[in-house]
């Protein structure tokens, strides 16, 4: 489950594991063995993925379904504008 979530966050920001692994400052090999589940990203490179991905670490082991958006430095206008397109998006379903 956390593999798939890493693996399915990076394709969605258009990273390959090349790119991904110079964020994170560690080889190409490790986020393959990450996504695979080969090895489990320390806590403290979970806590890292989560916070660059803007998702809690509960969402990346699977224990929520919830994802958060980071606000910060937006006005209460612009949140709410997120908010009304995030509405229109669950009524299309």
């Amino acid at each position: 489950m956390l593999g798939e979530q890493i693996k399915n966050l990076r394709m969605s920001r258009g990273l390959n594991q090349v790119e991904m692994a110079k964020v994170f400052g560690v080889t190409k090999q490790s986020v393959s063995n990450w996504e695979n589940g080969n090895i489990m990203p320390s806590i403290d490179m979970l806590v890292k993925i989560a916070c660059y991905f803007s998702v809690s670490t509960d969402y990346l082991l699977g224990l929520s379904e919830k994802h958060a958006l980071n606000t910060d430095g937006l006005s209460e206008l612009q949140v709410a504008h997120i908010q009304a397109l995030i509405n229109d998006i669950l009524q299309v379903r």
